[in-house]
């Protein structure tokens, strides 16, 4: 067969690929609905497993390779998990979200909205925003159903700004998500060649890139309200060597392309997302769940050690603790909280009790589903009883 035959043969194959993956998906759904009418648990990490194995084994016999097949079943699986948590909490999808989001469509939080939603099998109705004060008063004033925003990165940290306004916010969290955020080097077509003299970005994407950015010369780093901002700059601009720190879907959206790949600071560079609204949501038990609070403790000595105390009496896993600088209360702290643990939980309630009886000030910002999926593991034969 010659290159063109070929091509088309691997454009067939890859269709067929797509349609499967679709039909695994609507597969997916049909069983978080028996699940849900039996209260069964999401996820059956020891059949995972053993599907794993199976699979690893049909796979060697076909003259794959192990290590791919994990990889790509690991993807597979995660996305069946996330699929059914979210069917579990929302049901058949209604045909729409509307979401505020920083930036135009492009940036990282449109692009989070958008994979929010379709997991959702909704399609996105993206307001945007120039600032995350306007995404949260865009939900506060009825003008779209959920706001996104972006509450840390595995590469820069948490991302205060988002902490602070939480505080000063009625609306509930009811969701998170996360996205792989591979940060590229963007310049308008033809310009490849042209020496670079200033680079736009996001400056949450500026800090990622840090240790990229550093090593260049005579090259000035200016922040822009969101990476679509940067993008839709470097795309209309006439003028030579200036580039934007971008995604490879916004590249393909504003006509860029890119010159430099993988910039972040570290490999696996993820932003976690948070998605807020005006009533708070009830997640299913058989759902693993989150809750966020903000608690002041007293300003003495061992006090916020004596809060973790009684998170540890109950037995409740501490995900995250942040500080924060309590505003007009020189030196005291604020305290961000993350447990898993659903809301309505006994063990909370009781822990919630007390911890409001010791604190100063304690609220409880939502309980949802918590998105992170560990990755499936292949048991040996003869430990696993499903084998």
């Amino acid at each position: 067969m010659d290159l063109q035959s070929l091509r088309t043969r691997i454009e067939d194959i890859d269709k067929r690929i797509l349609e499967a993956l679709a039909e695994r998906r609507e597969v997916a759904l049909a069983v978080a609905r028996s699940k849900a009418e039996k209260a069964g648990a999401v996820r059956d990490t020891e059949r995972e497993a053993s599907l794993l194995l199976r699979l690893m084994k049909l796979g060697n016999e076909l003259g794959l390779d192990a290590s791919y097949l994990t990889r790509l079943y690991q993807i597979i699986i995660e996305d069946s998990v996330l699929t059914q948590q979210a069917w579990m909490q929302q049901g058949d999808g209604t045909g729409s979200l509307s979401i505020a989001h920083l930036g135009t469509a492009g940036s990282y939080s449109h692009l989070a909205a958008q994979g929010y939603a379709h997991r959702r099998q909704c399609n996105l109705q993206g307001i945007s925003c120039e600032t995350f004060n306007d995404v949260l008063k865009s939900v506060e004033d009825g003008n779209t159903t959920l706001g996104i925003l972006p509450i840390e990165n595995s590469t820069s940290g948490s991302i205060n700004e988002v902490y602070d306004l939480l505080r000063h916010t009625h609306l509930h969290i009811v969701a998170e998500t996360y996205l792989s955020v591979e940060h590229q080097l963007l310049v308008a077509k033809g310009d490849e060649d042209k020496d670079i003299h200033t680079i736009y970005g996001h400056p949450q994407a500026i800090a990622q890139c840090s240790r990229y950015l550093s090593h260049l010369d005579n090259v000035t780093v200016l922040s822009c309200p969101s990476s679509a901002h940067a993008m839709e700059l470097v795309a209309s601009s006439s003028e030579p060597g200036i580039a934007a720190l971008g995604s490879q879907s916004g590249a393909a959206l504003f006509n860029l392309v890119a010159v430099a790949q993988n910039l972040a600071d570290q490999p696996g560079n993820q932003t976690r997302f948070i998605l807020i609204q005006r009533e708070s949501c009830h997640v299913p038990q058989q759902v693993p769940a989150r809750t966020s609070l903000i608690m002041a403790t007293h300003n003495q000595p061992g006090a916020l050690a004596d809060a973790l105390i009684i998170l540890r009496q109950h037995e409740l896993n501490l995900i995250k603790l942040e500080s924060r600088p309590m505003p007009g209360n020189p030196w005291e702290e604020l305290f961000y909280v993350d447990l898993a643990v659903h809301e309505q939980s006994p063990k909370w309630q009781d822990a919630l009790r007390e911890l409001k009886a010791m604190t100063r000030f304690i609220k409880v910002l939502g309980s949802y589903a918590d998105e992170r999926v560990k990755a499936t593991r292949v048991i040996a034969p003869e430990q696993s009883s499903g084998a």
